[in-house]
């Protein structure tokens, strides 16, 4: 095994927490929960999966936004969004959303479907102080417009944000936080190398396991299962590899941001006094 010093250990292990949101989606929360409340930019991570349709169909009806960006990435369904500003669209299997609702936006997010699995991510990544007052603004991609790139033995990566050590760049740019957001499918046996920035927040979601997070000695790895969520330690390398299965996981990074957090349901901003005034804004219809 090609072990390096530098490649980034896995912290914990995460198995996310049950819950809802919305108009009763059923969803497992695993950034944003009592378990990890934030990982600096990262304030929220679900995940949603269901071929149920009373655990998605009620969706999430309108609500405000201000302060940070809301990524909605989908591994099956359809979701159909509309905003306070006169933005609408689908979203559809293996697309992306990401969202900067900046000085505030009051959208829905729908599925489109009324039967059939809806699975996908919805992320939320803090805004500097300085562009938390800023236009809204979106960046939405279909499946065909994110590259994929190939590697030796069968492994393939969405490039969805970011740009990797291969030269494949992410259709999202233009972030604050400069985020890396990889999609990596691994056959049986199989493992992935990628230098990230040594002082960006990492982690891991398994979306099929198991997965070997590999660190900086063998008694440091770690196997991780599907559905869980591992937060990696300091290095500038992610090692990850397959057992005796295909396995697909996110590789998500992130510049942390190092700012005071002042949270209130959907704003977040610096200070409580912010807060407050964002939801005076929101009440006085000025989203």
């Amino acid at each position: 095994m090609n072990r390096m010093a530098n490649d980034r250990s896995a912290l914990e292990i995460y198995p996310g927490l049950a819950t809802s949101d919305g108009a009763g989606v059923r969803l497992t929360r695993y950034i944003g929960s009592p378990q990890l409340d934030h990982l600096d930019p990262f304030l929220l991570l679900d995940f949603f999966q269901s071929d149920n349709p009373d655990d998605y169909i009620a969706g999430f009806p309108s609500h405000p936004h201000r302060g940070f960006e809301t990524v909605t990435y989908l591994l099956a369904g359809r979701v159909r969004h509309e905003d306070s500003a006169g933005h609408a669209g689908v979203i559809e299997t293996g697309g992306i959303q990401w969202m900067s609702a900046g000085r505030g936006i009051v959208h829905s997010e729908m599925p489109e479907q009324e039967a059939g699995r809806l699975a996908g991510f919805q992320l939320w990544v803090n805004l500097p102080a300085a562009k938390k007052m800023a236009a809204p603004r979106y960046q939405e991609f279909s499946s065909s417009e994110i590259p994929v790139e190939s590697r030796a033995h069968g492994v393939e990566i969405r490039v969805i944000a970011g740009d990797t050590s291969f030269g494949t760049q992410g259709p999202v740019r233009d972030v604050s936080t400069h985020p890396i957001y990889l999609d990596i499918a691994l056959p049986p046996g199989q493992s992935f190398c990628e230098p990230v920035p040594p002082d960006y927040a990492a982690f891991v979601f398994v979306i099929d396991g198991p997965l070997q997070i590999c660190g900086r000695t063998a008694k440091e790895d770690m196997l991780t299962a599907a559905r869980q969520l591992a937060t990696l330690g300091p290095g500038d390398r992610v090692h990850l590899v397959a057992e005796n299965s295909p396995a697909r996981c996110l590789l998500i990074c992130g510049q942390p941001l190092k700012e005071p957090i002042a949270r209130y349901g959907p704003f977040v901003m610096n200070t409580r006094e912010e807060v407050l005034q964002a939801a005076h804004d929101f009440q006085s219809g000025k989203f």
